[in-house]
């Protein structure tokens, strides 16, 4: 501690507590400010920004004073990025004595590049394609054989001159909800699957429309 100004020392404590209490990326600064040129009189973990004791500040004005989120006495959460390139994450407070006069700034300066890496990589791991499928899709390869097994095993082993419309109009629903009728050429293999009319299919998908939205 560099500074003449004994009041200013009753906030290395709260300097260490943070410091210690965020870890190594967090760096905290004391300024005098009654010393513009040779600000810097206290830092701890200042590898974050390379800050020396004995140097001027940098953002004050510009990026405290002047911001529109300049508010009781202290602005935080703004972005600065040092001559290495490293994206910091301040905040700064103005320090004022008994008599209200400002005397110096508390600031804290966070390097989020570890925590940008981590971001990167949980961007790449959420990533998801949310793909819209349309109706009468032309289907790839073999993925009508696909899907017409599918069908086959929905029926399963019931006979169709048997079925009941209910029971055809359930199986139907259940294709439908499935995905089974976006894929083209569906609609036709069910009906003949089942021993109806195309038209008939188109008929109890209807139905079954008019049924959900009721």
């Amino acid at each position: 501690m560099t500074s003449k100004n004994k009041a200013l020392e009753t906030y290395i404590p709260i300097a260490n507590l943070i410091a210690q209490t965020f870890g190594k990326n967090c760096e905290v600064v004391l300024h005098d400010l009654s010393i513009p040129q040779n600000s810097v009189v206290y830092t701890v973990n200042n590898h974050v920004t390379g800050r020396q004791v004995g140097q001027p500040f940098e953002h004050l004005i510009k990026d405290v004073l002047l911001s529109k989120n300049f508010e009781n006495d202290c602005t935080a959460n703004y972005r600065t990025t040092t001559i290495a390139g490293k994206k910091i994450k301040s905040s700064t407070a103005l320090l004022r004595d008994v008599k209200g006069e400002v005397i110096g700034a508390l600031c804290v300066n966070y390097d989020l590049s570890p925590l940008n890496d981590m971001k990167i990589l949980l961007d790449e791991f959420m990533d998801t394609q949310q793909e819209k499928i349309e109706a009468n899709v032309e289907p790839f390869d073999n993925v009508i054989e696909i899907v017409e097994d599918l069908i086959n095993k929905m029926i399963g082993n019931s006979s169709v001159t048997t079925l009941k419309r209910k029971d055809k109009i359930e199986l139907i629903q259940f294709m439908d909800k499935k995905g089974v009728f976006l894929i083209k050429g569906a609609i036709e293999k069910v009906a003949e699957k089942l021993n109806i009319s195309k038209v008939t299919v188109y008929s109890y998908l209807d139905a079954i429309k008019k049924s959900e939205n009721e």
